[in-house]
């Protein structure tokens, strides 16, 4: 049976967190004289920012556990998902010690975390067609492999990795398997946050900066068991996500017809721009996609990258990631810069 405890660092278990004043008190009358704030307000004349931020962002969760169809106790919010990331690393890596396991080509701060958490790394690459190598990662499981990484779609490849596989990690492995869905209101998949009830050791990556628009507030969100996410809020800075960013959160949460309108007028220029590129000569190949950018291959990756760079078209050179030769990742754009980036190419000459 599967119990977070025996995955924990012993120190954590026993760590005494940082008590905040807004942990001892958590109402919102009274003369507030325990934090050490200011009592005349913020030199923002018209704003109220003196005070600090409810560190576990309680109404944001709230109003986000309905539409995710989950409870808030499951849900951690972090500065982007690269905090619940290195998180994850600091509540169940021993440095020197521990290893993960990762599947590229992926996402890389997965990498960096480990590397900046001093945990050792096994990467077991996808095959030919982007999915997981299940045998090759069964094999790598030891004893001390505590985390495996999933990103689904898959950044830079756009394509959702088969559940079948994922099912059998997360039956199969006594670790913590990580889902990361920073793509998923692109694709027709459903988010795993669903089966959280039926596997203890799934933790779900989501944010708000894809499909919400708002990667300039730097907020993910993280869906898992109760007693995942209390380790999660255990070891977190005090006030990890500041007020401004709750604030414009709740807007945004009762805004999402226009995200769904976004998503929606992404989808339709994804396939479009798929077609146009795949007319192109230099572009040899335009793999599926379910995210909101489109991997191809091409007849020379730098030369193409640079070309473009001249003309103020910016994309991401993917060459030197495993299985990514000479290709480039292309986010969608608008209309009009989709028609931009097709009527360039249309003219590269090798």
């Amino acid at each position: 049976m599967f119990n977070v405890e025996s995955l924990v660092r012993k120190h954590i278990l026993t760590l005494q967190p940082y008590s905040s004043a807004r942990d001892e008190y958590t109402g919102k009358e009274g003369i507030f004289l325990d934090a050490n704030e200011n009592p005349y307000g913020s030199v923002l004349e018209h704003e109220k920012y003196n005070r600090y931020p409810d560190p576990y962002q309680r109404k944001v969760k709230e109003k986000l556990a309905e539409i995710k169809t989950c409870n808030p106790n499951q849900i951690f919010l972090g500065n982007g998902s690269d905090e619940p990331i290195d998180l994850l690393f600091r509540a169940f890596c021993e440095p020197h010690h521990d290893n993960v396991i990762l599947m590229p080509p992926t996402y890389g701060m997965y990498e960096v975390s480990a590397n900046l958490n001093q945990v050792f790394t096994k990467k077991i690459k996808l095959t030919a067609d982007f999915q997981i190598d299940i045998d090759g990662v069964l094999k790598a499981i030891d004893n001390r492999t505590k985390l495996i990484f999933i990103c689904s779609p898959n950044n830079p490849s756009a394509n959702s990795l088969k559940k079948v596989h994922i099912r059998l990690l997360l039956s199969n492995f006594g670790g913590l398997v990580i889902i990361d869905e920073a793509y998923i209101d692109f694709a027709k998949d459903r988010s795993w946050i669903e089966e959280l009830s039926d596997f203890p050791n799934l933790v779900v990556l989501q944010t708000f900066s894809k499909a919400w628009g708002l990667a300039a507030l730097r907020l993910g969100m993280t869906f898992a068991s109760p007693e995942i996410i209390e380790f999660l809020n255990k070891i977190k800075p005090p006030y990890n996500i500041n007020e401004v960013t709750q604030e414009l959160a709740i807007q945004a949460l009762d805004n999402i017809k226009r995200k769904n309108d976004m998503v929606e007028a992404i989808l339709q220029e994804r396939e479009k721009l798929a077609v146009e590129l795949s007319k192109i000569p230099c572009i040899l190949k335009v793999y599926p996609s379910n995210a909101n950018f489109i991997l191809v291959k091409t007849s020379s990756a730098k030369q193409i990258y640079d070309y473009l760079i001249d003309n103020k078209i910016i994309v991401r050179d993917r060459s030197k990631v495993a299985l990514c030769d000479d290709s480039l990742r292309i986010t969608v754009g608008t209309q009009e810069e989709n028609e931009s980036l097709i009527s360039a190419l249309a003219k590269y000459k090798s």
